[in-house]
């Protein structure tokens, strides 16, 4: 069967695409990406679907993270589509918030699909994951100890984010790319057998494909899809065990930390279901900490123990028997925030942008020093309309690419005006008391680097402050509406 076809089977048997979809191509400049771009064009020619651009996320971990940036624009103007490009210091990222370079890119991965997406007015953004990449998920999850969740491996569809080459061999794609001599930029971290999953790629898989089973990707793909399958049954099953079992009832005091579950008929249910419904309670518990298979088997082993009174602390929180319950109590001191409703939105110059998440409509426009004033008015001006408020007066030139509105990310900060360095976004909304509720639904304007420009309604960063009326500026207002919809100062 041809390349194409397999794409074509791809998308209707998982109905990813049709031919109203707008569909946006993740390129990273490798193999698979340039594949991807030149199949989905052939696709939207025939009018299969619609081809909305490209987008590239430069991750700026590399020394030829730039190169492949340039390649990739060059790329979309030989195929005369729109790109839209970012930048992340995802190195940085990882550093403030504490976690791994590979989650920190994950994370900022996702952010930028949605704002392309969002950009080019598309409907999903097609990301080059082969059948192989999905063997080597398989096999590294299964490494590190996984159930049929975790061996699900990568979902044809999740969320916005579509698979076309899941079910394509990474040499057929390769082998496209050498037919129609189609050039492409390989990561050269590639090759680095250090990261597990090269290691995985370079050794573990060539060893089981000549000594085991010549056809052990497809093997392995498609024990995934069994375990996505089972997964999808389990997950259903356990969270109508749950609603079952739950105890109502509870004193006002007790909510909302704390869960009761019957036990009788928790125990009555078969093992895998009873160990799947503990997980996710425990999970739903735990305010964010990870849940693991020994703290699920530690309650497990004692959910049988008919001796009342026996309780174990697990991540963020408390696991207990009390009578003929399974009690599940929250540890204020360990939850963790959990994760915010997050939003991004482009704002274009002039233009608005209406925020359903914040009841609010953020506004930008240009403006010139007029010579009704003199330059030392229109600066007093400036500062004036910045110094607090729906309105915030900043240098154009200081803005780098596109502008964006969002809600606060972990490690936010920038520099206030007059304070003369850095202070933390949370720091700010505790010294202007903003309630807790309040502060994942406050818009930040923030440039194509992801700097901050405004923390709408609160500050300007020093760097945008208007300091020379030649400079032109665009001033920001935020106007409150109600749910119903009107508007109000």
């Amino acid at each position: 069967m041809q390349l194409l076809d397999v794409v074509r089977r791809t998308l209707r048997r998982h109905e990813l695409a049709d031919a109203r979809t707008r569909v946006v191509v993740a390129l990273s400049g490798g193999g698979d990406s340039v594949a991807l771009a030149y199949l989905v064009r052939e696709l939207a020619e025939t009018g299969e679907l619609r081809l909305a651009g490209l987008a590239h996320l430069n991750h700026q971990l590399r020394a030829t993270a730039a190169r492949d940036e340039q390649w990739c624009g060059a790329l979309a103007a030989r195929l005369s589509l729109p790109i839209i490009v970012g930048r992340d210091d995802v190195a940085g990222r990882a550093r403030r918030e504490h976690r791994s370079v590979e989650d920190a890119a994950h994370e900022a991965r996702l952010a930028f699909f949605e704002r392309a997406r969002i950009e080019l007015d598309a409907d999903v953004v097609a990301v080059g994951h082969t059948l192989d990449d999905q063997a080597e998920t398989f096999l590294l999850r299964l490494i590190r100890g996984a159930g049929p969740k975790g061996l699900g491996g990568m979902h044809p569809r999740s969320g916005c984010v579509i698979r076309p080459l899941l079910e394509c061999r990474r040499a057929d794609v390769r082998a496209l790319l050498v037919g129609r001599g189609l050039d492409c930029v390989e990561d050269e971290t590639n090759a680095d057998v250090a990261i597990p999953r090269n290691r995985v790629r370079a050794e573990l898989l060539p060893l089981l494909e000549s000594r085991f089973n010549g056809s052990i990707v497809g093997v392995l793909a498609r024990e995934a899809e069994v375990a996505r399958d089972d997964w999808a049954w389990i997950e259903t099953e356990a969270r109508q065990l749950l609603f079952r079992t739950e105890v109502q009832g509870r004193t006002k005091d007790q909510e909302p930390r704390t869960k009761d579950y019957g036990l009788a008929p928790l125990l009555a249910a078969p093992p895998a279901l009873r160990r799947a419904a503990v997980w996710m309670a425990m999970r739903a518990a735990s305010g964010g900490r990870p849940v693991g298979f020994e703290h699920v088997d530690a309650v497990m082993s004692l959910l049988a123990d008919e001796r009342s009174g026996w309780a174990l602390d697990m991540p963020g929180h408390r696991v207990e028997r009390i009578g003929d319950c399974l009690v599940l109590t929250c540890s204020p001191s360990r939850e963790r925030r959990r994760p915010a409703n997050l939003f991004r939105h482009p704002l274009s110059i002039p233009g608005e942008v209406r925020l359903a998440e914040a009841q609010c409509v953020l506004s930008a426009e240009t403006a010139v020093w007029s010579a009704r004033f003199t330059e030392a008015r229109f600066l007093e001006e400036c500062a004036a309309m910045s110094s607090g408020g729906g309105v915030a007066v900043v240098r154009r030139d200081a803005v780098e690419g596109a502008l964006a509105v969002r809600n606060r990310r972990r490690g936010d900060a920038f520099r206030p005006l007059g304070l003369g360095g850095r202070k933390k976004l949370q720091d700010l909304f505790v010294d202007r008391k903003v309630p807790r509720g309040d502060r994942d639904r406050i818009p930040i304007v923030v440039d194509d680097t992801d700097r901050i420009i405004w923390v709408a309604g609160h500050e300007i960063d020093e760097a945008f402050r208007v300091t020379d009326a030649s400079q032109g500026v665009v001033i920001f207002r935020i106007e409150t509406f109600t749910p119903s919809g009107e508007a109000r100062s």
